[in-house]
C-alpha cells in the first residue's frame, strides 16, 4: 500500500508520526488531549478493546471524552511502533488514576489498520485489564492468578 497524506492535516501517517503525535496526547500530571490525532481517524472507525466495541467516529470521540472525564491523570508511554503495509502495531504502558485511586499501570498493545487514504479504519487494543489491576491488590492478586492458572493455564 502506498502511504498517502491525510486530508485534514496533510501529514503522512507512519510509525514515526504515531510515535511523535500519540506521545503528545497524554499527560502524566493531568488529562489527555486527543484533538490533534482525531484527524488521523476515518469516520467509519471501528474501535475494539477488552471492554467494548465502538463503531463510528462520533462514538469513538465520545468514548475518549468519557475517559478524559473519569481520569484524574492518564499517561501512555509507547515502547515499540512498527508498520508493515497498512498495519501499524504499537506496544505501550498506560498509567492512569481515577478520582480516589492511586496511579496504576496497564500494559498492552494496539493494532491500527489504515484504509487506502491512510486513515485509521480499525483500532484493536489488547490488554489484561483485570490482571494489571488485581496485581496491585495483594489478596486479589493471589486469587485472580490462581483462578487464571487453574481454569486457563
Amino acid at each position: 500500500m502506498t502511504q498517502k497524506t491525510t486530508e485534514s492535516n496533510d501529514k503522512i501517517l507512519s510509525a514515526d508520526t504515531i510515535l511523535t503525535q500519540w506521545s503528545k496526547t497524554y499527560n502524566p500530571d493531568g488529562k489527555p488531549d486527543w484533538s490533534h490525532i482525531f484527524p488521523y481517524y476515518d469516520q467509519t472507525i471501528v474501535f475494539h478493546d477488552s471492554i467494548q466495541k465502538i463503531e463510528g467516529f462520533e462514538k469513538f470521540e465520545a468514548m475518549c471524552n468519557r475517559l478524559t472525564k473519569r481520569c484524574k491523570s492518564l499517561d501512555m508511554q509507547l515502547k515499540h511502533v512498527v508498520m508493515k503495509d497498512n498495519i501499524i502495531f504499537m506496544e505501550w504502558k498506560m498509567t492512569m488514576s481515577f478520582r480516589m485511586f492511586p496511579k496504576k499501570p496497564i500494559f498492552g498493545s494496539s493494532r491500527l489498520t489504515l484504509n487506502d487514504e491512510g486513515k485509521i479504519i480499525e483500532q484493536r487494543d489488547y490488554y489484561d485489564l483485570w490482571g494489571d489491576i488485581y496485581d496491585g491488590i495483594p489478596v486479589w492478586r493471589r486469587i485472580y492468578r490462581w483462578f487464571m492458572r487453574t481454569f486457563f493455564g
